[in-house]
């Protein structure tokens, strides 16, 4: 979707924050897509480590066309 949010905002300056979450929402495909956005502004700590366990617990699907890049993460299965 990111071809279709540039083509959306092209030629418009990004003055805000506020202007660029509007340009991403307002954005369409002609087959109907739509995207939903919102600006996030918690406070994200950096250098956070995963561990090999902790990937290893991700419930990752690899799709069939570049898996390294097309995937969906899904939440995690709750042991009963």
């Amino acid at each position: 979707m990111f071809c279709h949010i540039t083509q959306n905002w092209r030629g418009r300056p990004l003055i805000s924050l506020d202007t660029i979450v509007n340009l991403i929402a307002d954005t369409r495909t002609t087959k109907g897509l739509t995207i939903q956005s919102a600006l996030d502004q918690n406070s994200y700590e950096k250098g956070i480590k995963i561990s090999d366990e902790e990937m290893a617990q991700l419930q990752i699907s690899r799709g069939e066309f570049h898996g390294e890049w097309n995937y969906s993460v899904h939440p995690r299965r709750v042991p009963a």
